[in-house]
């Protein structure tokens, strides 16, 4: 256990440690992007994602559900793909912009490269999930400015108190979206900091059931929707092939991820409903000896909820990682560990989640 709790301190300050030397050096070009990208979002311009390895095209879903499905009320949906790298070629036209990771580069006119100094891909990873976040969150500012719309923050003001509908120098605007990408960096710095230490019991009890339950030749199944599908489809690929740390290899462990098939997908919601896209394919390949890992930002989704019931009804063990206070999950103990990230907001959840998961994959071995 003390061992257990050395390693918690230690990957908690590293992470904390390396989000301040990051967003500190590249608050402003972030800044500086954002407004790059409203220019071109605004002449037409596409978002293109790409992804090199399976923990990047992770990342490249994420980035495309993101833009086009914003959970900012009344902003609006940008045009943003998760492709092949070898379709960009094809699809890119003018105006078009391309994200793609490790290194974590934009190509919006320019090369804009922002990935973290870090020796561990775990927390480069982390840190550019914040980065290109606070993209997307921060890239509707401009819009403002640029002639999109005269409703100023609307709704979501309470994020930009220094939003208006006055004409602002954009110069100045650059400075104020600067400031916001800091005390976003450290928003997220905190809650992951309450998530670890909050749930550091729960993920430790976790650790030791998903490693028992692979060394016995269980399989581990993941699943979420929308920004936390593709959390589920990182966890995946960092089970099955994590990247090394240092000179440490991991082994590979036996793990699949549900939303990964949108053939079955789509058959699901078409002919029986959105609610048994997880629990029908638990029920086709879950065992006893199996995990269930579920990721919801609200804790309550009733297509998360059906499956972790089903997990237990089938003698898997279940974990879930939830936002807000754990939801329904937490309060009617549907899984055998929640993981909780206390927030309302779930950009911040879902990069708290992050750490929490990459740390159950350190635990897991």
């Amino acid at each position: 256990m003390t061992a257990t709790l050395d390693l918690f301190e230690g990957l908690l300050e590293r992470r904390l440690e390396a989000s301040d030397r990051y967003f500190a050096s590249e608050s402003r070009r972030l800044a500086e992007l954002c407004r790059t990208m409203a220019e071109r979002f605004e002449r037409g311009g596409r978002l293109l994602a790409v992804g090199s390895s399976p923990q990047g095209w992770s990342d490249a879903h994420h980035v495309a559900v993101e833009f086009v499905h914003p959970v900012i009320v009344g902003k609006r949906a940008l045009p943003a793909l998760a492709v092949d790298p070898g379709a960009v070629d094809v699809l890119r036209r003018a105006d078009d912009m391309v994200i793609s990771f490790e290194p974590l580069t934009i190509l919006a006119g320019d090369e804009w490269i922002l990935e973290p100094v870090d020796d561990d891909p775990f927390v480069r990873q982390e840190l550019a999930e914040t980065a290109y976040h606070c993209l997307w969150e921060l890239v509707h500012v401009f819009f403002e400015h640029l002639g999109s719309s005269s409703a100023g923050a609307g709704a979501s003001g309470f994020l930009y108190p220094f939003l208006s509908t006055e004409d602002h120098d954009l110069d100045a605007v650059v400075e104020d979206v600067r400031s916001s990408v800091e005390l976003k960096a450290t928003e997220t710095a905190e809650l992951r900091e309450r998530t670890l230490v909050g749930s550091r019991e729960a993920l430790v009890a976790a650790g030791a059931t998903v490693r028992r339950a692979l060394d016995e030749g269980g399989t581990l199944f993941a699943f979420g929707n929308g920004g936390s599908a593709t959390d589920a489809m990182d966890l995946v690929a960092d089970l099955r092939a994590a990247p090394p740390i240092g000179n440490r290899a991991w082994p590979s462990r036996r793990a699949l991820d549900l939303t990964g098939n949108s053939a079955i997908l789509s058959a699901l919601a078409n002919d029986i409903g959105p609610n048994a896209l997880y629990s029908r394919q638990l029920i086709a390949y879950g065992r006893p000896g199996d995990v269930a890992v579920a990721l919801s930002t609200s804790g309550g989704s009733a297509n998360i909820v059906e499956a972790l019931v089903e997990a237990r009804r089938r003698g898997l063990a279940t974990i879930a990682f939830v936002g807000y206070d754990g939801g329904r999950i937490a309060a009617e103990a549907l899984a055998d560990h929640v993981i909780v990230s206390p927030s309302e907001y779930i950009p911040r959840i879902q990069e708290a989640q992050a750490s929490a998961y990459h740390l159950l994959r350190e635990l897991v071995g």
